[in-house]
């Protein structure tokens, strides 16, 4: 499911449209979703980090989504240079709708620095990301 045909819709957020994907900026959590295709290399992350920094200011503890609506690769390392220059997620989940994508998870969690998650539906994992907002 799509945020934009979720009932989160109405929660207070930013939503920026960039040509590889939708990202959305709600208060401590940002939700992405890749377009079909996409390689989310370093070029692309550095486009979303400075539009994150921009929004929620440097050293906040932000919670990450991606919500794998489309099938796209990822450069895992990017995530680590991510991690050393901007250090704002505290927590990351994966919303990984087919069991293929449980497979990518597994590879993404030796990159990065803190846990990730693993969801089965948006819902999963939008009511995980708020309950570690209000702790």
């Amino acid at each position: 499911m799509k945020v934009e045909d979720s009932k989160y819709i109405v929660l207070e957020h930013e939503e920026i449209r960039l040509p590889f994907g939708i990202f959305y900026f709600f208060d401590r959590i940002v939700i992405s979703e890749l377009n079909e295709g996409t390689h989310f290399d370093w070029k692309k992350v550095k486009i979303v980090s400075d539009l994150m920094v921009n929004h929620y200011g440097k050293g906040n503890n932000l919670i990450y989504i991606s919500n794998r609506v489309n099938s796209y690769s990822i450069e895992p390392q990017s995530w680590t240079k991510f991690d050393k220059k901007y250090h704002l997620f505290t927590s990351t989940g994966i919303v990984a709708y087919e069991d293929s994508g449980g497979i990518s998870v597994v590879l993404e969690r030796l990159f990065a620095k803190e846990s990730i998650n693993r969801f089965r539906s948006l819902k999963e994992a939008l009511d995980w990301a708020l309950k570690l907002t209000k702790e």
